[in-house]
């Protein structure tokens, strides 16, 4: 194990390379440039190329992508012009409620998500069932802007039970740390639900299907024809063997979560990721846009790392030698 875990580290470094030449070479297709954002109308020719020599935008792209290598293996993800900070402190400024959001989310998804499918496959072809189900195409179909804005007109806005918007209230004045604490609860109910609706659902379907499959097994029927009690079956034989595929699902989405934290963050104004991505987006922030998706590639490639660990820890008949 110690060696394939070795092996796959070292196999990350490439990959993630490419990933980085990748996006390197998106953004020098993309129309605009940070000097054309950053430009002023009576800027002259040789201002613009001392602004170009500044940003490290007077060498070809290919050269910029080397030097970024360089310096990303020393802890160095470059210089954001919009915050006149270093990209690696402009991240971890606004990670914090990023990955709050994406851990309230998840932990959503699996507790409501994972039994409601087991009780889907369970209570297969009933009424339960086919409501279970109907619920978890709802939850996938639904685009998580317009849930999210349903949500605002219907809690924030006609309601007012929940915060219109932002992580924390700025009136507070409380220095109570569970006084602060269940203000930032109650900001990050809405974002959370939008959030983690989707990803709820999907585990409902993974975990229905792969249990529909396991307790159709023989030793499933070998289990009941023995005497053991229906939960002792599901949660104790039947869900062990049917949660490989959930342990896939949960390494790749734990990055999605974050990547998804985008649209939630803009719907609700939270200070994280999501927001610094739509303004540098905008503002051709390119050093900030490849740190924040260097971080969601490394965090995808350890993820499907942890998925194949996780497997040989749920099953012992997988092993990696």
């Amino acid at each position: 194990m110690r060696y394939y875990i070795l092996r796959r580290i070292i196999q990350i470094i490439p990959v993630l390379i490419g990933i980085i030449f990748i996006l390197f070479f998106i953004l020098e297709q993309a129309p605009g440039t940070p000097v054309s954002y950053m430009m002023h109308p009576r800027m002259t020719p040789e201002q613009k190329a001392e602004l170009e020599e500044k940003l490290g935008l007077d060498i070809p792209w290919y050269e910029r992508f080397v030097n970024y290598i360089k310096e990303a293996s020393q802890g160095n993800l470059g210089y954001s012009s919009t915050h006149k900070k270093p990209v690696t402190e402009v991240i971890g400024n606004y990670a914090g409620p990023t990955l709050l959001l994406a851990l309230v989310s998840l932990t959503i998804s699996i507790f409501i998500g994972i039994p409601a499918g087991i009780i889907s496959a369970v209570k297969q072809h009933t009424v339960i069932d086919n409501i279970l189900t109907v619920m978890s195409f709802i939850g996938i179909s639904i685009p998580s802007f317009f849930f999210g804005l349903l949500l605002l007109k219907a809690f924030a806005v006609d309601i007012q039970l929940f915060p219109l918007f932002g992580l924390k209230d700025p009136l507070l004045m409380s220095d109570n740390i569970f006084v602060k604490i269940k203000d930032i609860a109650w900001h990050l109910v809405l974002p959370s639900i939008v959030l983690g609706l989707n990803s709820t659902a999907s585990f409902m379907r993974y975990t229905r299907s792969s249990m529909l499959e396991v307790i159709k097994q023989d030793y499933i029927r070998t289990a009941r024809a023995k005497g053991l009690k229906e939960k002792t079956i599901i949660y104790r034989h039947a869900f062990r063997n049917g949660i490989i595929p959930l342990i896939t699902l949960l390494g790749f989405w734990i990055p999605l979560l974050l990547s998804g934290a985008i649209v939630t963050e803009s719907i609700f104004a939270l200070p994280g990721l999501g927001k610094i991505s739509v303004e540098a987006a905008m503002s051709r922030n390119y050093p900030l846009i490849l740190g924040i998706n260097s971080i969601l590639a490394i965090l995808t490639l350890i993820g499907s790392l942890v998925a194949d660990i996780l497997y040989a820890l749920a099953d012992p008949r997988i092993r990696y030698d």
